[in-house]
């Protein structure tokens, strides 16, 4: 296999793009299995009898007592309810895991660090990588033998193997998502013994296309310094819960509360479809209507079945057949996908219940 280097100038350089047929991995992952090196995000590891109730006080989801097991989304906001740092978040054994984008992995450890104050709870970097497995014979025996099991875990449960744990990633009817986190210097091991039983190595332009297409976003890339967790679809979307709206004050809750209750985000998340004849736009650049900025372009990846495609945040409201271009160094057509819109006629409690007042006082 000839391994190709993700571009300098993605988030993911120095992690392996593909082995010579990106097109050939993704359709891997859609009807067999592939194993992909994510080793470049960073991992935390929280230690102590006050880890869960500490991090649920100064974060958006309800983790006081999460069960053994479990894993969950969740976020940090500053005080206008704008993400800061996103992460997944693990229990098992006695440790809560962090992990997060590579770039933010030290300025969050640093945050957390700053925030202990008198809790019993100890935070490191760990030495840990991420290996993300996708496709619907991950399930087959041989691959259960590698991994120590009888059989995976449920939907966002994780459960110990050899050095590490698996967990299981909310994923569509028919496939599966999977993350391996297990020590650096024992990558390679896995690798090898993974694909020995029949799973296919592949590059992250493969994990990259399956994510885009699910329309999950990633910190940084889909998102900008003004996003709020309603546009980037961190609550109430399948698998994306990175808010949990019953819970006490954390920092950026009254923001949350109020977008719920009485308003609507200014901006959405949406799939996009871009002309392929030409040059790729590039995450940033600017999404044109009539000449007008109306958005703003995400990750770009060509997908086996959707062609070109990328994530958009873009203005609250606009029609799904809005003729639409690029803006930066390329300018290229594009269509937003309509199935990728968010519910039009979602009316929040507080709005409802000042309605009913209106109502009754008329």
């Amino acid at each position: 296999m000839s391994a190709v280097p993700a571009p300098d100038s993605s988030p993911d350089a120095g992690a392996i793009w593909h082995y010579g047929d990106p097109f050939g991995e993704q359709r891997a992952a859609e009807h067999d299995a592939v194993v992909i090196d994510r080793s470049h995000r960073a991992v935390i590891t929280l230690t102590g009898p006050d880890r869960q109730s500490w991090l649920h006080s100064i974060s958006s989801q309800h983790v006081t007592a999460l069960p053994d097991g479990a894993s969950t989304e969740n976020l940090s906001l500053d005080g206008q309810g704008r993400v800061e740092d996103h992460w997944v978040q693990t229990e098992l054994d006695g440790v809560t895991y962090l992990d997060t984008e590579r770039e933010r992995g030290e300025p969050l450890l640093a945050y957390l660090r700053k925030m202990v104050f008198w809790a019993d709870v100890t935070l490191e970097a760990a030495d840990l990588a991420v290996l993300s497995l996708l496709g619907p014979r991950l399930a087959d025996p041989a691959v259960l033998d590698v991994l120590g099991l009888d059989g995976l875990p449920a939907e966002s449960f994780a459960v110990s193997v050899d050095g590490g744990f698996l967990r299981r990633v909310p994923s569509p009817a028919g496939q599966i998502e999977l993350d391996l986190v297990v020590p650096r210097g024992d990558v390679a091991s896995w690798l090898t013994r993974l694909e020995a039983a029949g799973v296919r190595r592949a590059g992250v332009w493969a994990y990259e296309a399956h994510r885009v297409a699910a329309q999950r976003p990633r910190l940084g890339v889909d998102t900008d310094d003004r996003t709020i967790p309603h546009e980037a679809g961190w609550i109430g979307g399948p698998g994306q819960g990175a808010v949990h709206l019953d819970k006490g004050c954390y920092r950026g809750q009254e923001t949350v509360a109020r977008v719920h209750n009485l308003g609507k985000p200014p901006r959405m998340l949406v799939l996009v479809h871009l002309d392929g004849s030409g040059e790729r736009p590039a995450t940033g650049d600017p999404l044109l209507a009539a000449g007008r900025v109306v958005g703003r372009l995400g990750t770009v990846v060509d997908h086996v079945d959707l062609g070109p495609i990328a994530l958009a945040l873009v203005k609250r409201g606009i029609p799904a057949d809005t003729a639409l271009t690029t803006g930066g160094e390329h300018e290229v057509a594009a269509e937003i996908d309509p199935e990728s819109l968010p519910p039009t006629d979602a009316v929040g409690a507080g709005r409802l219940a000042v309605e009913r007042l209106r109502r009754g006082a008329s």
